[in-house]
């Protein structure tokens, strides 16, 4: 009987190897850290990513986006996309612990790249940008139907949501305490009523 497809050991490869960069961030990672946790050897992670460790990061960024594009279309057809969001930055606050210490993965590479490696940077910095503007849409599409009330810009709260999410990721490991959390969340979405 054979494996499952090349592809499935792919993404699974990739996963494995993104909880580590997200723990360790891509500098601390080494290529024998790569190899202990994703059980392939050195030789089996450059015969599948030729540009070796930058390569499965980026693959590792490229996932993050492909959950985006997972979250958008559920947002899409939700009869009420701003309490989805709403609903999804609450959720943060009922990670456990080592969750909460990790915190975001773009926004730890944003941190952690700049002024060292421009391509990451812009990548993580692009994500952001593309969630930003995904909120922003999703707002002004509300706002014209009536179901917020903020007369703030759409531009303005979208910004605002990132700067939030990039705040709450380190707030997380200060306070990796649900209940203060909880109500520093719902403090701050109150503005996108």
């Amino acid at each position: 009987m054979k494996g499952r497809p090349t592809i499935h050991q792919q993404e699974e490869l990739i996963l494995k190897a993104q909880e580590l960069f997200w723990e360790k961030g891509y500098t601390a990672t080494s290529l024998s850290d790569l190899s202990q946790v994703t059980g392939a050897g050195s030789g089996s992670l450059y015969n599948k990513f030729k540009g070796g460790k930058k390569e499965l990061f980026k693959k590792s960024l490229q996932q993050r986006r492909q959950a985006l594009n997972a979250f958008k279309d559920l947002v899409a057809k939700s009869d009420n996309p701003i309490e989805l969001i709403k609903a999804f930055f609450m959720e943060q606050a009922d990670c456990d612990e080592k969750t909460h210490l990790k915190g975001c993965i773009i926004a730890n590479t944003l941190v952690e790249m700049t002024f060292v490696d421009h391509e990451l940077e812009q990548q993580s910095i692009q994500l952001l940008k593309d969630t930003e503007n995904f909120y922003t849409q999703t707002i002004q599409a509300e706002q014209h139907k009536g179901t917020i009330k903020s007369k703030i810009p759409a531009d303005v709260l979208g910004r605002y949501l990132i700067t939030f999410w990039c705040g709450i990721n380190s707030l997380r490991r200060i306070y990796p305490d649900t209940q203060i959390l909880k109500q520093q969340i719902a403090l701050h979405l109150q503005l996108i009523n």
